[in-house]
């Protein structure tokens, strides 16, 4: 019987454990990341925030370590986190399919992925109006011939934007033209709104800045984001990502963030991330005041 109650106990405390929440480090990612905070607070749970916590590797160590809980991803990122996979771009170009490879292939690593929202935050190169008159840019296809005809172009970005293979060397490839180091700004920790404001002032000689699809900050810089024809880039879809142990000991946590993301869609996004990038709003208030006026949280 002493066993039995010693197991109870144990079980129930660790039950009873803190959820931790990551996320990255850009507008969006800590608007969501507080999204899956405030959402788990109000039911009641145990939370301790570790939003903002760094970029996609270090949230992924993080999350496989067992150090985080949750946190918000893309289901595009399969291409770059399960590389053995060879992910194909028309996989990864559909929504159903990126998710259903995502979700499979982090089963086996004790990571379930919960419903993503009908968004695509892709990857996407930006540059300001003038240039895009200018020299008619309004297609990475169109930037290439302007490359590859000696134009001038310089592009802040970070360094994961710059290196890894999904993003920046995907579209190199795609479409046919490939950066010199001269060519590229790469600032440790940037975030799109920072990127493109140094596109948007010239400043270091930047006219142009890696961006998401739903940046609220490229309309405000007056900045075009270039189209991609050809799908260089995958179908980023933003869902939050939980350790399975974490989910089956608060299986409720599946229904509360699924109905959360699902309240979510490309100009809602945009104009969220608009109010903390333009504003200087914090993501925790946009959060906040998004959240009640859902009547997701009290």
């Amino acid at each position: 019987m002493l066993a039995v109650l010693a197991g109870s106990v144990l079980g129930s405390v660790a039950a009873a454990k803190p959820i931790v929440v990551g996320s990255k480090l850009d507008p969006e990612a800590q608007i969501l990341g507080q999204m899956i905070v405030l959402t788990l607070k109000n039911a009641g749970l145990d939370v301790t925030d570790k939003t903002n916590l760094g970029d996609t590797g270090v949230n992924r160590k993080a999350i496989l370590a067992g150090e985080i809980d949750v946190y918000p991803e893309y289901t595009g990122n399969a291409v770059y986190l399960f590389p053995a996979a060879k992910i194909t771009s028309k996989q990864a170009g559909n929504p159903g399919t990126i998710y259903g490879l995502a979700r499979q292939l982090d089963s086996k690593n004790g990571i379930t992925w919960l419903k993503p929202a009908s968004v695509n935050n892709t990857w996407v190169i930006a540059v300001p109006e003038k240039l895009a008159s200018s020299a008619k840019l309004s297609s990475v296809a169109d930037l290439a011939k302007y490359l590859n005809a000696g134009g001038k172009f310089k592009m802040a970005g970070s360094p994961e934007f710059f290196n890894r293979p999904d993003t920046m060397p995907a579209f190199e490839a795609t479409y046919g033209f490939k950066l010199s180091a001269d060519q590229k700004l790469v600032l440790a920790g940037a975030t799109p709104p920072q990127t493109q404001q140094a596109a948007a002032n010239g400043t270091n000689g930047v006219n142009a800045a890696m961006a998401y699809g739903t940046d609220g900050t490229l309309s405000a810089l007056k900045m075009v984001a270039l189209k991609d024809p050809k799908g260089a880039q995958a179908v980023y879809q933003p869902a939050a990502i939980i350790r399975t142990a974490t989910l089956k000991a608060n299986p409720q946590i599946e229904a509360l963030l699924n109905k959360t993301f699902a309240t979510l869609s490309q100009s809602t996004l945009q104009g969220l991330n608009a109010k903390v990038a333009l504003e200087g709003r914090t993501a925790r208030d946009v959060a906040q005041e998004y959240l009640k006026g859902k009547g997701l949280i009290k």
